[in-house]
């Protein structure tokens, strides 16, 4: 994961390889299309609000786990604690046993192709049909981009054509089928929570706002990435609308963004799946955290685990950990 590793270098990550061997590294401080990955099961939620689960504390509680073999033994534990996709578990065979299943149902189908839309419509003929450019100048820019090798069209329409940028916007919104989405209400610091400032800056993403405790707006810079929103959707709860932002616009913010407060990360890179499942069950072992959900986004399995009740769409950076894992072997 050479793209993640350099981007969690310079965002001061601990980055914990885990071996087949060992399994566990020493304790670090720390709506969009494509919907084809599966939903997890159900946690407990008001909105993107996290509630704290069921106690299994009266009589005849079962744990989650379908295969537990504790039987009546558990209703004598006074354990509470971890709750695994809004599932309490009674031991730690049995978060094992949940985060194996997770885990299956997050790779399962790794391999396909998403095949990102390869029949959209070229941005300079979107241009050219809304009368935004004439041919000449769609002609002289793309004369410009093939002569220097690099940049996209839409940059060398505004630098050598003098198309106004939120126009090129526009036409990527038409193009990609979404809006254009405004700034005015963007905080850095009130949305920081919302993800890893990992996934930030390595996939291009910028949270905007939520709207009503139950929309995420989530601006890109040149296309919306489904796999993140969906994610995102799984993750928070919340509603998710990507949208687009003008490039210079979105790469100032986007700057903002990074400079915020986010919640504690770990990076773990592990040699098998066996090994990954005992690392994300230490850690959630060790935390105890009254919800913990697990989905993928891209090449990255992110954990993220909840240490008090929540009552806002957005949690506090310091209610949250978050573990950000990369399979390194062949998939």
């Amino acid at each position: 994961m050479p793209l993640l590793r350099d981007k969690s270098e310079r965002a001061g990550l601990q980055s914990s390889p885990v071996s087949a061997a060992t399994g566990w590294p020493p304790k670090s401080q720390p709506r969009t299309g494509g919907r084809s990955e599966a939903a997890p099961s159900e946690p407990r939620k008001t909105g993107g609000r996290i509630a704290p689960a069921a106690r299994p504390g009266r009589p005849f509680s079962t744990c989650s786990n379908p295969a537990c073999s504790s039987g009546w033994l558990h209703l004598l534990r006074k354990r509470t604690v971890p709750v695994f996709e809004g599932r309490w578990v009674c031991s730690t065979a049995c978060t094992s046993a949940g985060i194996e299943a997770a885990l299956r149902r997050e790779t399962e189908g790794k391999r396909v192709d998403p095949a990102i839309h390869r029949h959209r419509v070229p941005l300079g003929l979107v241009m050219l049909e809304q009368g935004w450019i004439t041919a000449d100048q769609l002609r002289q820019a793309l004369d410009a981009q093939r002569s220097a090798g690099q940049g996209k069209l839409g940059q060398w329409l505004v630098r050598q054509q003098g198309i106004p940028e939120q126009l090129v916007a526009r036409a990527l919104s038409l193009q990609w089928s979404c809006a254009v989405l405004p700034l005015e209400l963007h905080d850095p610091e009130a949305v920081a929570a919302i993800l890893p400032r990992l996934f930030v800056d390595a996939f291009g993403t910028l949270p905007i706002r939520v709207a009503a405790g139950a929309i995420l707006y989530l601006g890109f810079e040149q296309r919306p990435d489904p796999v993140v929103a969906l994610a995102l959707e799984r993750m928070t709860g919340l509603r998710v609308e990507a949208g687009l932002v003008p490039e210079s616009l979105f790469r100032s913010a986007h700057d903002r963004m990074l400079s915020a407060t986010f919640p504690p990360a770990e990076l773990l890179e592990a040699v098998s799946e066996a090994s990954l499942v005992r690392a994300l069950t230490r850690a959630i072992e060790r935390v105890k955290p009254i919800e913990a959900r697990l989905v993928r986004m891209h090449d990255c399995l992110w954990l993220r685990m909840w240490t008090r009740p929540q009552s806002t769409a957005v949690p506090e950076a310091s209610g949250v950990e978050d573990v950000i894992c990369s399979l390194a072997m062949d998939a």
